[in-house]
């Protein structure tokens, strides 16, 4: 059985302090919007007022006006006293996998992968604490009867947010970060456990990163998610930025870990040579 984790919506504060921008320049109000609409998530799919400002760090009556704004706008949906999301926030996906570079190219190469390997292959890309699929292939195997239902598991759909920590791509990702940059990132943090695999001791997360940055691959066995194991790579651009991580799903029942290092890991590292002059 997998377990959920919910990460905690971001408040305009943080939103505020992403990226260096002139006091002139800044939009507060866009910034306490966005929080307000990152607000959503699995744990919390219909907000009031209240909690939307709790969530977003903004005061009841701002959480409040944003609401009923972007209700106007048609990003949201509300009875009057509770408000969920709209269809219309796929167009920000829609039109970020669309246009964006690094989703098409990556996408004929995974759809190559899962057709030669009949496994589940991904692409992704780190934000905040989080990794973010940006492209996949290929489906899972579930254990049943007849032991032949595909299905596809938790979490591996487009635009889907996974826990770093947790995730081969996210190990693969935080590795290509310098020992200052993890540090940072490291600071204050707490690792949550999914699952009773799940690395949570910061010192031993920290050994786990330096080992993939030295492998260049990372293998994270059940610590997401129980039953299944996944194998990553970094995609590296011409300059040798670490841009996103390319990986593959399987079941330890059917993919056996000398099975992921022997067969997989070369296709993988293959890919992702040839994906480098077009990142």
């Amino acid at each position: 059985m997998s377990t959920v984790s919910t990460p905690p919506s971001r408040t305009a504060g943080e939103l505020l302090g992403k990226r260096p921008i002139a006091k002139a320049d800044l939009i507060e109000g866009m910034a306490k919007g966005m929080a307000v609409l990152e607000s959503f998530d699995f744990q919390r799919q219909r907000l009031n007022a209240t909690l939307a400002a709790e969530r977003a760090g903004i005061t009841r009556a701002a959480a409040r006006r944003h609401l009923l704004t972007l209700a106007h706008l048609g990003y949201l949906e509300t009875d009057g006293g509770y408000f969920w999301l709209a269809a219309k926030v796929l167009r920000f996906s829609g039109s970020y996998l669309a246009s964006a570079r690094l989703p098409r190219a990556v996408q004929p190469t995974l759809n190559r992968l899962a057709a030669q390997t009949q496994e589940s292959f991904s692409a992704a890309v780190l934000d905040g604490d989080e990794i973010v699929i940006v492209g996949r292939s290929g489906y899972e195997w579930k254990s049943g009867a007849d032991n032949a239902a595909r299905v596809l598991a938790y979490g591996l759909h487009l635009g889907a947010r996974l826990p770093a920590h947790a995730t081969s791509t996210g190990r693969v990702l935080l590795a290509g970060k310098t020992k200052t940059e993890l540090t940072q990132w490291l600071k204050g943090r707490a690792l949550a456990r999914l699952t009773t695999h799940t690395t949570t001791d910061l010192k031993q997360f920290r050994a786990l990163v330096d080992q993939v940055r030295a492998d260049d691959c990372c293998l994270a066995g059940e610590e997401h998610e129980l039953g299944v194991h996944a194998l990553a790579v970094p995609l590296r651009n011409m300059q040798g930025e670490t841009v996103a991580s390319l990986n593959v799903v399987a079941s330890p029942q059917r993919v056996s870990v000398q099975t992921m290092q022997r067969d997989f890991l070369p296709l993988l590292l293959d890919a992702a040579r040839e994906l480098r002059q077009l990142l």
